[in-house]
């Protein structure tokens, strides 16, 4: 059997040039807008981050500019499971609850503000008129640094001496003597974020153990109705203030229509258990990981 050469036709040189020049321009392109295989950026694309933090980057806000794509992707890189755990419905609804969750603790959003109060979040990276933070009861273990003051910061506001400690610590940083980094660094902001969410503290699972079912809940937890889903991680949160009763405050409507809006956004259902009303919190631990606002 005689093969047959493709014939191909000489090209000229500059316009060759021309052509591997855009082609080049074109990869670029690529890279910086094509979502990465396997991890966060595949589910979540540069273009629906932008939809699902609609207003973060409005004038009003006090975080414009501060919270981008890029910051928010390489910190969840830099935690294996974040994100990627479960089937594509399960990573979504962790994803959808995690900016939900922060969402609440950065809100700009009013009730009649455009596109909804659910589209402001992120709106502030740190406390308004924060004060110093300073627990004497852990400053042995995480002294606190002469003139530096541990309020609010990040996506949720992590708060206290202790909290930033901690996290600096498992982080390989030092934020007791430079938390001004969680405000000025959005990749550490971010890996703050991340941290809280996938850490365990005293008897509560990490809200990242919760929404992806790797946690399983005691005859205790069954009893007081603590099951895994969104609910569990406002529980996780701040249970002791808004789960085991009927809303008597905007904050849990808050962070459930947070969550349903990034559901939606992202194409995948609310899953079960979405509400704590009827879930009793968990016990007081003597660490905090943020304060819940």
């Amino acid at each position: 059997m005689t093969m047959r050469r493709a014939v191909v036709p000489l090209v000229p040189v500059a316009v060759m040039a021309a052509m591997l020049l855009a082609t080049a321009f074109a990869a670029g392109d690529a890279r910086t807008t094509r979502p990465e295989e396997g991890g966060v950026g595949s589910i979540i694309s540069r273009s629906l981050f932008e939809e699902l933090l609609l207003h973060r980057d409005d004038p009003l806000c006090q975080a414009s500019g501060f919270y981008t794509y890029g910051a928010f992707i390489a910190a969840a890189n830099s935690f294996p499971g974040f994100g990627t755990t479960g089937d594509l419905d399960t990573r979504k609804r962790e994803l959808a609850a995690f900016l939900a969750q922060s969402s609440h603790e950065t809100t700009g959003g009013w009730e009649t503000a455009p596109d909804g109060p659910f589209a402001w979040g992120y709106c502030y990276k740190e406390e308004v008129n924060g004060t110093e933070y300073c627990d004497p009861i852990s400053a042995n273990q995480w002294p606190c640094v002469a003139g530096e003051m541990y309020y609010g910061r990040g996506p949720f506001q992590i708060t206290w001496n202790y909290n930033y400690g901690q996290a600096g610590a498992d982080l390989g940083m030092d934020l007791l003597g430079d938390p001004d980094l969680v405000a000025s660094d959005a990749v550490v902001s971010f890996k703050t974020a991340i941290w809280f969410w996938m850490t365990p503290v005293g008897n509560k699972p990490s809200c990242h153990a919760g929404m992806t079912g790797l946690w399983t809940p005691s005859d205790d937890d069954l009893a007081g109705g603590r099951l895994p889903g969104y609910g569990i991680t406002t529980n996780i949160i701040n249970g002791e203030n808004e789960c085991g009763r009927i809303f008597n405050t905007t904050r849990t409507p808050d962070r459930i229509g947070f969550y349903q809006r990034y559901c939606d956004l992202l194409g995948v259902g609310y899953g079960d258990n979405m509400y704590c009303t009827y879930q009793k919190p968990f016990g007081t631990t003597t660490v905090a990981l943020a304060a819940a606002s």
